[in-house]
């Protein structure tokens, strides 16, 4: 199999560690985020940090940014605030801010915050130890630690990936990096750069060494992933004959991923999810609009009658199957009936839940630099009427499933009632139920006694 570590990297994984302190690494935003501060920790261990229980107890703190909407950047602003005094207190303490704000707004990140000690881009995660061991060096000099004049590149490779990670339940795994869609709103191509597919080798090898440490779930990430391996040279495998391949490896009991694209989700995938026992029965499929003149705006090339025809033809060969959506409401030059549209729409379908979304200002994004945004009054107010119409719509499906079993993979106990088990079925319902702790980590049978807004209660079969 293809390695997944460069030799410069299998080196620096293989070096004998010595404790040197603690790191601490702050998330917002996406799975893929999540995933890309796990490497972070993986490659920060590596030079002999050992991961803090809090910001405070850190000699290394990253900041892993979110561009996608205004919330996540403000709070990442907030935070680098937050933490002048804590510099100035220990001129030892090493900061770093990493991801797709980082990306998008390192110039700016340096202007507002001198006390940054390095900037680092998402196609670059490699160079995170580098980074960190710089800055230390010139603090045991007593130097200034100059902001490296590096802010990340948007990367057409395929970034390499660390693989000594612990052994958990469920894991993400991304298979796709980037995105070729250039939605009007999105950012996502000017932080993550185009799209790129890891080869298939490199993916069955990671999620084998998963399997192999403990893991029963995965889910694969990517922007588009669907549209997985477009851009491949050799061995290129459509996205359905990918999951085929993963579902042979012994041991792994359930297959997801996110988020597909409408206009690449064709008859083979609903089929491999039809006759694919690991692949869930579940698909999380965007809308972002329930208008076409709102699409088109938003350059999402499908209309909602081709959108409608994937969701029948879903549930027409995947019965019972859970569909979940992505919505942005308030796009720039939306009117009161473009949103009633939306809203007719998700009367319609009937999804199982949704993201719900008031549009956010991207700065360099065309939608970003529209004269015709939406008060935000009005964004508030046809958010806040589609939240309680999903949630209506999500009341009365989970209450038709009373009575029906469902296979549950047990993940621990309920934060809320620790005498209660949790776990997902394979539509993505979040299920409570009495069970002993031997059950964690298992597959169960439950039949569903109770119904409510965030999934279902019920009872060991």
């Amino acid at each position: 199999m293809v390695p997944l570590l460069k030799p410069g990297n299998v080196a620096l994984a293989e070096r004998p560690r010595t404790r040197r302190g603690t790191y601490f690494v702050q998330t917002w935003g996406c799975q893929m985020n999540e995933e890309d501060s796990e490497q972070m920790g993986l490659y920060l261990e590596d030079i002999g940090f050992e991961r803090a229980n809090s910001l405070l107890e850190a000699q290394v703190i990253v900041l892993n940014t979110c561009s996608v909407r205004k919330k996540p950047e403000d709070k990442a602003f907030s935070m680098l605030g937050e933490l002048v005094p804590l510099k100035k207190g220990r001129p030892d303490l090493i900061i770093g801010v990493c991801g797709c704000m980082a990306q998008a707004r390192a110039d700016e990140i340096r202007r507002r915050a001198p006390h940054v000690d390095f900037v680092l881009g998402t196609g670059d995660l490699g160079l995170l130890p580098g980074l960190v061991e710089e800055a230390a060096q010139k603090r045991r000099f007593q130097k200034r630690v100059e902001l490296p004049e590096r802010k990340g590149s948007v990367v057409e490779d395929v970034p390499q990936r660390h693989l000594g990670r612990a052994a958990k339940l469920k894991a993400f795994v991304p298979i796709q990096y980037g995105c070729d869609k250039f939605c009007t709103y999105c950012i996502v191509p000017a932080t993550r750069g185009r799209e790129r597919s890891r080869p298939t080798e490199d993916i069955l090898e990671e999620v084998s060494r998963l399997v192999e440490g403990g893991t029963k779930e995965i889910t694969l990430l990517g922007q588009t992933v669907n549209s997985y391996g477009k851009n491949l040279l050799e061995g290129r495998v459509p996205f359905s004959q990918l999951l085929w391949q993963l579902s042979e490896i012994p041991g792994l009991e359930r297959i997801r991923y996110t988020s597909p694209y409408p206009r690449d989700f064709k008859s083979d995938l609903i089929q491999t999810i039809r006759d694919c026992p690991p692949v869930m029965e579940h698909v999380h499929l965007p809308l972002q609009s329930g208008d076409d003149a709102m699409l088109q705006e938003m350059r999402r090339v499908y209309t909602l009658d081709s959108y409608r025809r994937i969701v029948e033809e879903l549930r027409g060969t995947v019965p019972g199957i859970g569909i979940t959506t992505d919505v942005i409401v308030g796009f720039p030059g939306e009117t009161d009936e473009q949103f009633e549209n939306t809203m007719r729409a998700f009367e319609e379908i009937r999804f199982d839940g949704a993201y719900m979304f008031a549009y956010s200002i991207r700065p360099g994004t065309p939608a970003g630099d529209r004269k015709d945004q939406v008060p935000e009054p009005v964004k508030k107010e046809r958010l806040n009427r589609l939240i309680d119409l999903q949630n209506r719509i999500t009341c009365e499906i989970n209450e038709t499933l009373v009575g029906r079993e469902f296979e549950v993979l047990v993940e621990g106990k309920s934060p809320k009632n620790p005498g209660m088990l949790q776990g997902y079925s394979r539509e993505f319902k979040m299920v409570h139920f009495p069970g002993s702790d031997a059950r964690i980590g298992r597959l169960a049978r439950v039949r569903a006694t109770g119904a409510h807004q965030w999934g279902l209660s019920g009872e060991l079969v």
